[in-house]
């Protein structure tokens, strides 16, 4: 059973928080248009002491601009959330004021958030944090962002948008990597006539099938685990671009495994047979930058097991590079009585010295698995669930905007409804998510052995994932439709 929820965790929030809650989810809704802000300027952003933004300008809407569509909410068009639709001013210079702030700026987001301001249109960022949502509780997404900036509104809003840019533009997570999915990099390894996708498809589905990293089991607190075993990465074997995709990739899809109340995973780095042909910097540095800048408050433990004494000085240079917060997650366990203190024995698999009679084998990808994408789009469930989502997505936004300003004085009646309210659409989005899923998102692993079930269900001891998971890998499915 998962614990009760933390202290700054949804339904443990203290009135401060509570309140730092309600001002983000406020500015969000000004700077996508929803609700007009308080102050009014000519600017898209006033540039406080913290470098954030506090206003938008009420400019009208530059009906000539081309506006880019981010994310699966209209993949082929342009029609949805038009109803808030307007575009940012420039946003002016940067005033020197902004300098300690940008230097204490580990990952640069600042700037990351001023230029998707000067980029996006309030339709375009609005569907960008929506997209980034998906079947998330849209308070508990905030929260992490709200935590990993203790508090502080105004950079847990810089971050929130720097983070949406990066899988737009960065990444092409919802539009290109997610979408694709495994299928994809199967078929271009096989049949690809471009020598870069050919070497991508091969670099990317090599590490699923040789098991690099994998999602398997939970551990004490009901959290997903993914395993790295470090002994099968050697610098240079994969490109850079498929170490990335790859890392994402995993991360993303270990996301829709969390089910409410948990909403943290817990990584095991397996160093069993380490050597140090097989410490690559450059990976490290960009996974330490995905959990720290995308997707924080989202480790609830790492444990690094079995690790040799040749790591030391590798990890003193590691820990250097980790915020102190995440640092403080990291355990170092030798052997199985050790991770015991995470793991229940019966959850680690026999190869790290546990009880758990299993292994990972690779299942391709199935011809035609994702032939659902192409009928829900020519049948209209596709277009049907979109215009249900924004649906919902109004309503709670409206709902949001009352909570936000405590229209009943605060405890009152009303107040209480509309929080009953958006406790409920918040269920509604979830649900809706999974209806949009067989449409946006390609099928994975997970998907073929019945971790990830329709509608939502996740199973991570599914009763025919032992032997679904032994089976041996099938070269002949090409996995394309």
């Amino acid at each position: 059973m998962p614990p009760p929820p933390k202290q700054g965790w949804k339904g443990n929030l203290t009135r401060e928080q509570e309140t730092k809650l309600k001002e983000m989810w406020e500015q969000i809704l000004q700077i996508t248009g929803v609700i007009q802000p308080k102050l009014r300027t000519n600017s898209v952003v006033v540039a406080n002491s913290n470098g954030a933004a506090t206003a938008l300008t009420n400019s009208p809407v530059d009906a000539g601009k081309k506006k880019k569509r981010f994310g699966f909410f209209s993949r082929h068009d342009d029609s949805e959330s038009s109803q808030h639709g307007g575009s940012h001013a420039s946003g002016g210079s940067d005033n020197q004021g902004n300098s300690a702030a940008e230097a204490d700026d580990k990952y640069g987001q600042t700037k990351e958030f001023k230029a998707a301001l000067a980029e996006q249109s309030p339709a375009q960022l609005r569907e960008a944090i929506w997209s980034f949502t998906k079947a998330d509780d849209p308070d508990a997404l905030l929260l992490r962002f709200l935590r990993a900036r203790k508090w502080d509104v105004e950079k847990a809003l810089a971050m929130l948008i720097a983070a949406t840019r990066w899988r737009a533009r960065e990444i092409h997570l919802d539009d290109d990597l997610m979408l694709k999915g495994e299928a994809w990099f199967a078929e271009k390894e096989k049949h690809g006539t471009n020598p870069q996708d050919k070497k991508l498809g091969g670099d990317f589905i090599t590490q699923l099938r040789m098991g690099k990293s994998f999602v398997h089991g939970t551990d004490k607190e009901g959290r997903p685990m993914c395993f790295v075993r470090v002994r099968l990465h050697k610098g240079g074997e994969q490109s850079e671009e498929s170490l990335e995709k790859f890392t994402v990739y995993t991360i993303e899809t270990t996301r829709l495994m969390l089910t409410p109340p948990v909403d943290t995973a817990m990584i095991v780095f397996d160093m069993t047979n380490f050597a140090m042909a097989n410490l690559d910097y450059t990976p490290v540095k960009f996974m330490i930058k995905c959990f720290e800048a995308n997707y924080p408050e989202s480790l609830g433990a790492i444990c690094v097991h079995r690790s040799p004494w040749i790591f030391n000085t590798a990890w003193t240079m590691i820990r250097g590079w980790l915020d102190p917060v995440v640092a403080s997650k990291v355990h170092f366990t030798k052997d199985a009585s050790e991770l015991e203190q995470f793991v229940p024995r019966a959850n680690i698999p026999k190869e790290l010295g546990g009880d758990e009679d299993w292994e990972y084998k690779y299942k391709e990808p199935n011809p035609g698995e994702n032939r659902e994408m192409r009928e829900g789009e020519r049948d209209g469930r596709l277009e049907l669930a979109r215009a249900e989502r924004w649906e919902i997505v109004d309503r709670f936004e409206k709902e949001t905007a009352r909570w936000c300003r405590g229209e009943g004085g605060g405890g009152s009646e009303k107040d209480e409804d509309a929080e009953k309210n958006r406790t409920e659409l918040a269920k509604e989005l979830r649900r809706n998510y999974w209806k949009l899923d067989p449409f946006v998102r390609g099928k994975s692993l997970y998907d073929r052995i019945g971790v990830i079930k329709g509608g939502g269900e996740v199973d991570m001891y599914p009763e025919s994932s032992s032997s679904t998971a032994k089976a041996s890998v099938d070269g002949n499915d090409d996995g394309v439709d």
